[in-house]
């Protein structure tokens, strides 16, 4: 019987954190939690379970809890989760070899603050991600490519907003540019109520490019293009004897159009869909990051990144639905 009570009480002795000894007395109370001592190496320390960084984290990237909500939920002063989340990691996303479509895109907030991400298609999971403070280069996409092929996952598409010089850097890797940036590009050129017929035309036949394959909508731009070529050569001379073309906005959308034609259809290469013809879900995930940024307003740069960060190791995007 003694030596039950005895192995029990074994079991359940409190050690000291330092030392690792079973010599500790209660000493009290401290901020509600009861602070110990240690006889062998007279250290005092508090009995209170510190929450972790994943926690923290975890909590701060799910719904709207401030600074001092997650001090009051683990219990500890509003300075300790300030200096937790300014001394966190951002970290890293593991991948596993595998073939996946690519999704490419960056996001900006202001001036000096945005992120690249690359993404997967098939589940739109975060396969790598950097941030930047200034605006996008090739370089940026460049690395990403070579963290994936390093990490053994091979790349059998890549689907981009229409960067300047991507398609060059992709060594042979099949191209979709977004149709929905092309159509928003036009949109920019033509406005949303064209008012001259040829722009009217021209609308039109953007607006078929989803439900087109590629060699009807040759026919189509060709066909107006035969109809409108003079009109588009138009010139307007200036006050100081130079000249432009009088139809600039036009001809600019009918030779975006054209000069994208083979790289807006790429998707169609691949049956079955494994290859979308957008990065709608790419630009889903940056409607999510801007909502969670919202919800955090002038937060600081360090802490920002730490946000996202775990935001886009964790986006999951069933999940992610139901907490907006």
């Amino acid at each position: 019987m003694h030596r039950l009570l005895y192995y029990t009480h074994e079991k359940w002795q409190k050690k000291c954190p330092k030392c690792g000894g079973n010599s500790v007395i209660r000493k009290g109370i401290k901020n509600g939690s009861q602070l110990w001592l240690c006889k062998d190496c007279n250290r005092y320390f508090s009995g209170r379970r510190w929450p972790s960084d994943v926690d923290v984290v975890s909590v701060y990237s799910s719904g709207r809890p401030t600074v001092s909500d997650l001090a009051v939920r683990f219990k500890v002063s509003v300075s300790t989760i300030k200096r937790r989340l300014k001394t966190m990691g951002i970290g890293k996303i593991s991948l596993q070899a595998h073939e996946a479509v690519v999704l490419m895109d960056t996001t900006y907030w202001g001036r000096n603050f945005g992120v690249v991400i690359l993404m997967d298609a098939s589940d739109s999971r975060v396969l790598w991600f950097k941030f930047i403070g200034s605006k996008e280069r090739l370089d940026d996409y460049r690395e990403g490519l070579a963290h994936l092929e390093k990490s053994g996952l091979s790349v059998k598409a890549v689907v981009s907003d229409g960067f300047t010089g991507l398609k060059g850097i992709l060594s042979g890797t099949p191209y979709q540019l977004c149709q929905f940036h092309q159509l928003q590009r036009v949109r920019q050129l033509l406005t949303s109520n064209p008012k001259l017929p040829a722009s009217v035309e021209l609308k039109i036949i953007a607006s078929a490019l989803t439900t087109s394959d590629k060699e009807l909508f040759r026919a189509m731009l060709e066909s107006w293009h035969n109809r409108w070529k003079d009109f588009l050569k138009e010139k307007t001379i200036a006050d100081n004897g130079k000249s432009f073309y009088t139809h600039r906005r036009t001809r600019s959308a009918y030779y975006s159009l054209k000069m994208h034609l083979d790289a807006l259809f790429t998707y169609q290469d691949f049956p079955g869909g494994s290859v979308p013809n957008t990065n709608n879900a790419l630009e889903a995930l940056n409607s999510v990051i801007k909502t969670k940024l919202r919800n955090h307003r002038g937060i600081s740069i360090r802490r920002r990144m730490v946000l996202l960060a775990n935001l886009l190791r964790q986006y999951k995007p069933d999940k992610q639905r139901t907490n907006q």
